[in-house]
C-alpha cells in the first residue's frame, strides 16, 4: 500500500459537450476510487485546471463553484464538472483528484470549444466598444467571442440587460447563433426584445447614396420599421452596394452604421448615420485565362462585356462571370468553378482579373425520366425532348424546354398540371446526367 501522500485517483469522469449535455443529461462514472474518510468527505486543498489555450487556470476555477479550504465530497467535483461543460466554452472536461494529508488536489483538464464573434443588433443606446467593455466587467470568461451554446450567452444576456438599465431601458436580451448579414460569416446575435426604437431617416456621408433615386425610393424598406442594425446592413448590400458596383466603385466600404436617438419613453426613435467610403473608380485592364482546356481564350474572351478603359460595372462583371459558366454548362461541363482574382492598380485606375477555371467532367445525357404523366402525355413529352441519349449534355436546352417546351408538347392535349419538379442527377465518375421531371 502506497503513503497517503502518494496516493491518486484515476481519471473519475470524461464529459463531452453536445446537445444532451447541455440539457442537463450528463454521463456520470463512478467519482471516487479513493476518499479522505469512508463518507467522501475532506478539505478541498487547491484546484488546478488544465488545457485551455485562450483562459488561465485561476479565471476557470471560479467557475466550478469551489473554494480552496471548504469540505467537498465526490458530489461536489462532479457538480463543478457540470458547471464548466454547461459553460459552452470546453469541448470535454475530465477531472482528478489526490488526496493528502492537508486534503484534496483537485484537477480538471478541459479542452477550448468552437467560439463566433459577437453581433450588437440593436443597441442605439451604447457604441459596440461600451457593450463589450460592460461584458469583460461582468463576465470573467467572456473574450471578445461567444460560445455557439451553453450557459455563459445567459450570463451575457444577464450583464446586457443591467447595462440597458442605466438607461431605463427594462428589456430582455436573446441571443442566437445566426449569419452577419455582409460577410455571412457566423455569429452570435444578441438582441433587445421589444426595444420599441424605430428608424426615423438614414443619412448616408457619400454624395451618390444621397442622390441616387433608386436608394431614395427603396428607404420605405427600412424607415418607419424597428431599429435594428442587420436590417440596415442588409439594406445597404442588397439596395446601396449595386449602385456603387455599377459605378466602377469596386472596392467600396460601408462603415458600421451609427445610431442617434431622440424622443423618449414609447416614442423614441433613432437617425441612422451610414457611412460609406467609394473609394476609386476603376477602367477595365483586362483578363487573363487559365485552366481552360475545352475552350479557346478567343472565345472566353468574345463573352467579355468591357473594352480596355471602360468604366468596370460591377453588376455587369457579375453577370459577365454567369455568362462564362452558362457558356461551360452548354457544352457540357456543369461543374465548372471560376475563381477571380482582381489586380487593382491605383495609380492608373485600372482592374485586371486572372481567371483561374476549374471545368470539371463532361456530361453526356443519360435518361429522361418522367413520372406522373398519361402514356399519351408520356409520348409527346419525349418526342419533344431535344437530346439524345449519350449526347454532350446541353443545358441551355434543358432550361428551355422547362421554361416553354413542355407547355408546347401538351398543345391540344386535355392535360393539366400544377407544376413540374425537376431534377439533374449527375453521375461524374461515369460523365452522365439523368434527367428527372415530375409531373404533378
Amino acid at each position: 500500500m502506497l503513503p497517503m501522500q502518494a496516493r491518486f485517483s484515476e481519471w473519475r469522469l470524461f464529459v463531452r459537450l453536445a446537445t444532451a449535455v447541455l440539457a442537463g443529461s450528463l454521463l456520470l462514472l463512478p467519482a471516487f476510487a479513493q476518499t479522505p474518510d469512508s463518507q467522501g468527505n475532506g478539505k478541498l486543498e487547491s484546484i488546478k485546471i488544465s488545457g485551455s489555450a485562450k483562459y488561465r487556470s485561476e479565471q476557470i476555477a471560479s467557475e466550478t463553484g469551489l473554494s480552496p479550504g471548504t469540505t467537498i465530497n465526490k458530489g461536489d467535483l462532479q457538480r463543478g464538472a457540470d458547471r464548466l461543460a454547461q459553460l459552452g466554452l470546453f469541448a470535454s472536461v475530465q477531472y482528478r483528484f489526490a488526496t493528502e494529508d492537508a486534503g484534496v488536489r483537485a484537477e480538471y483538464q478541459v479542452t477550448d470549444a468552437p467560439t463566433v464573434p459577437v453581433w450588437f443588433d440593436n443597441f442605439p443606446w451604447f457604441t459596440d466598444d461600451e457593450l463589450t467593455a460592460a461584458l469583460k466587467r461582468q463576465v470573467p470568461l467572456f473574450d471578445g467571442t461567444a460560445p455557439e451554446k451553453g450557459s455563459l450567452l445567459n450570463e451575457m444576456s444577464s450583464a446586457l440587460e443591467l447595462l440597458l438599465q442605466t438607461r431605463g431601458v427594462n428589456s430582455s436580451v436573446s441571443s442566437a447563433l445566426t449569419n452577419a448579414p455582409v460577410t455571412d460569416a457566423r455569429v452570435m446575435q444578441f438582441h433587445v426584445e421589444h426595444a420599441g426604437v424605430t428608424i426615423a431617416s438614414i443619412e448616408f456621408s457619400d454624395p451618390l447614396a444621397q442622390g441616387d433615386r433608386g436608394v431614395q425610393q427603396r428607404l420605405g424598406d427600412v424607415v418607419g420599421q424597428q431599429f435594428s442594425r442587420t436590417l440596415v446592413e442588409l439594406f445597404e448590400f442588397e439596395q446601396v452596394r449595386p449602385v456603387y458596383l455599377s459605378h466602377a466603385f469596386l472596392r467600396v466600404r460601408f462603415g458600421a452604421p451609427v445610431a442617434r436617438i431622440s424622443g423618449s419613453g414609447a416614442s423614441i426613435r433613432v437617425t441612422v448615420v451610414a457611412p460609406i467610403e467609394p473609394g476609386l473608380a476603376f477602367g477595365w485592364g483586362g483578363v487573363a485565362w487559365s485552366g481552360n482546356t475545352s475552350i479557346p481564350s478567343a472565345v472566353l474572351n468574345g463573352i467579355i462585356a468591357f473594352k480596355p478603359g471602360d468604366p468596370t460595372d460591377g453588376m455587369k462583371l457579375e453577370a459577365m462571370w454567369e455568362a462564362l459558366r452558362d457558356e461551360y454548362a452548354r457544352r457540357g461541363y456543369l461543374d465548372v468553378s471560376l475563381a477571380a482574382a482582381a489586380q487593382f492598380d491605383d495609380n492608373a485606375k485600372r482592374v485586371t482579373y486572372a481567371i483561374s477555371i476549374t471545368e470539371g467532367p463532361l456530361y453526356h445525357m443519360g435518361k429522361l425520366i418522367l413520372t406522373g404523366l398519361s402514356i399519351e402525355g408520356e409520348r409527346r413529352i419525349r418526342a419533344a425532348w431535344g437530346i439524345a441519349e449519350g449526347a454532350v449534355f446541353n443545358k441551355e436546352i434543358y432550361e428551355q424546354f422547362a421554361a416553354t417546351g413542355i407547355k408546347q408538347a401538351f398543345t391540344g392535349l386535355p392535360f393539366h398540371y400544377e407544376k413540374v419538379g425537376r431534377f439533374l442527377q449527375e453521375d461524374a465518375k461515369n460523365g452522365t446526367v439523368d434527367v428527372l421531371l415530375d409531373f404533378q
